[in-house]
């Protein structure tokens, strides 16, 4: 059976709908800037997804071509997951004023995917898809202490579940820290396409300091 991060690393990917405490260590992942509205059909939000699946499968059916990756192992592609914030508003995200928001939307690599591996496949997708993968970049981040919560419901609900997370870091002594480097963080577990609004569950992550 192929391994799959969510129920392997359940403290990332699944945890319970009330906020709680988390150390996040260094994770390498492919990832595309951008900026605009996420609901914008013709936005470039959108586009970004495409690409980033593009790479994150090439890099998956590597063990079937030419490209052997040293250390592989059959595995489902992790989540799609986004780094967000708007100018001057690093620490409270304004949804009913989406145009202005800046992302970074990005897939986990596993820890034997290397640069050259990564560089690899952006050839190899840009040879056979006759796309430009230019803007996809390997990028490496360590969030280090953070505050998440599993959010159940629309996007534009997740207000709520904010203030919630929030207010339990108060009561335990941390405060939030997010800053130009440490941003407010979303990993999407259902695909919007397939699932209810009601249902949607998105893990909501910020980081804290003491």
């Amino acid at each position: 059976m192929a391994f799959d991060y969510k129920k392997e690393y359940k403290e990332f990917y699944m945890p319970k709908n009330k906020p709680s405490i988390i150390k996040v260590p260094k994770m390498n992942y492919i990832a595309i800037r951008g900026k605009g509205n996420p609901n914008d059909e013709n936005g470039e939000y959108k586009k970004t997804i495409g690409a980033l699946y593009a790479i994150a499968f090439t890099i998956r059916m590597s063990h079937k071509t030419s490209h052997k990756i040293k250390g592989f192992f059959e595995y489902v592609v992790p989540p799609l997951e986004g780094f967000w914030w708007q100018d001057g508003q690093m620490g409270n995200i304004d949804y009913n004023n989406k145009d202005n928001m800046s992302f970074i939307s990005m897939i986990r690599l596993p820890d034997f995917v290397t640069k050259e591996d990564f560089n690899w496949a952006i050839e190899e997708a840009t040879k056979k898809k006759k796309q430009d993968f230019s803007k996809v970049e390997f990028l490496s981040y360590e969030e280090g202490i953070c505050v998440q919560c599993m959010h159940v419901g629309s996007y534009d609900d997740e207000p709520k579940t904010i203030h919630l997370m929030h207010e339990y870091i108060k009561e335990i002594g941390y405060e939030l820290d997010i800053n130009d480097i440490r941003l407010h963080h979303e990993i999407y577990l259902s695909d919007p396409r397939k699932c209810a609004v009601n249902n949607l569950k998105t893990v909501i992550r910020h980081p804290i300091k003491k």
